[in-house]
């Protein structure tokens, strides 16, 4: 429990701040315009512990690690789950006045943020994710232009000047992103040197240094997770129950991390060329369970993520001999 409870609704040009306290229901808002002085101002001034919110924006970072200091807990609200603020009227206050609300149920469900060292990875992740999305575009543009024309990408010319001066572009614009590309991995091999986290999942086989910089920039702890189950759901590597009245209704899939997936059965497509446990793993899947490929597929995936979650938890080195591979010991 907490003696105060604050809601912010943070714009560029305005912010919308809501207080509840533990021992009255009544709501003070007020909607000034932003500036991060007025506002640590406004939660020096609150007498006795704080907890704030706002929600998962593009600001949302800056904003913690500006005020994290300055409160009890920070939570950062996923606005997905906020389905309360979406009806009626909206407005920055009205917004901000619902958030403080369900702040005070303990409804909110939290997005993780941290102001560790993995900050400087996460960051440099999200640049090369968003520089390979870019390069896929312009290579399918390409394809795309031969094709029109009936004519395989390997070939050099089109058949008019139109697409000739289109197709100069995007080799120019495919140059110039195999060129930054270059510049990142050499940035990742720095931050492989650099952490012993990374070096622990890379040595997990399937978990190249690409794989295993994504993936220590996506979990940062594995402690935050509850245990193997909810970090499994996180990476959506398992299907939810849907349970009423006694009565089975199927299943459905949670909410989950699609980088954190694509991850995992890359790994698992990965692991099969080597002699590992993982390949052995799948080999007994399909050759003594006769399990369907695609299953055999999923559940290896599962056995990679659980012994990622190990090592990442534990802080000890891959050791293939403590992750059996009928039955995963997780740490």
């Amino acid at each position: 429990m907490f003696e105060n409870y604050v809601a912010v609704d943070w714009a560029m040009s305005n912010m919308a701040i809501a207080r509840m306290t533990t021992k009255s229901s009544k709501i003070t808002t007020i909607d000034v315009p932003s500036s991060i002085s007025d506002l640590k101002a406004y939660l020096k001034n609150l007498q006795g512990s704080i907890c704030l919110t706002f929600e998962e924006t593009t600001s949302a970072h800056w904003l913690y690690s500006e005020l994290r200091e300055m409160v009890d807990k920070v939570v950062v609200c996923d606005p997905y789950r906020n389905k309360l603020l979406s009806e009626g009227a909206k407005t920055d206050k009205i917004d901000a006045e619902k958030l403080v609300k369900l702040l005070r149920a303990d409804l909110l469900k939290e997005v993780f943020h941290s102001g560790d060292k993995f900050i400087e990875i996460r960051k440099i992740v999200s640049g090369y994710e968003d520089l390979v999305k870019a390069g896929v575009r312009l290579k399918n543009q390409k394809s795309a232009l031969f094709r029109s024309q009936h004519k395989c990408k390997e070939e050099k010319e089109l058949d008019c000047s139109s697409s000739m001066f289109v197709l100069e572009g995007l080799n120019k614009q495919i140059d110039s992103y195999e060129e930054e590309k270059k510049r990142y991995i050499k940035e990742f091999v720095k931050l492989e040197n650099k952490y012993s986290e990374i070096r622990r999942v890379r040595d997990i086989p399937g978990m190249g240094y690409i794989l295993a910089i994504k993936t220590v920039a996506r979990i940062v702890d594995a402690r935050r997770f509850k245990d193997r189950n909810h970090f499994l759901s996180y990476c959506g590597l398992v299907k939810l129950d849907k349970m009423s009245g006694g009565r089975s209704y199927g299943q459905r899939n949670p909410r989950y991390c699609r980088t954190m997936k694509s991850i995992f059965k890359i790994a698992t497509l990965t692991s099969y060329d080597g002699d590992n446990q993982f390949a052995k793993y799948y080999s007994y899947l399909i050759n003594d369970k006769k399990i369907p490929a695609h299953n055999a597929r999923n559940a290896t995936a599962r056995k990679i993520a659980s012994v990622v979650y190990g090592v990442m938890k534990s802080n000890i080195n891959y050791d293939p001999y403590m992750y059996r591979y009928k039955d995963v010991i997780v740490l």
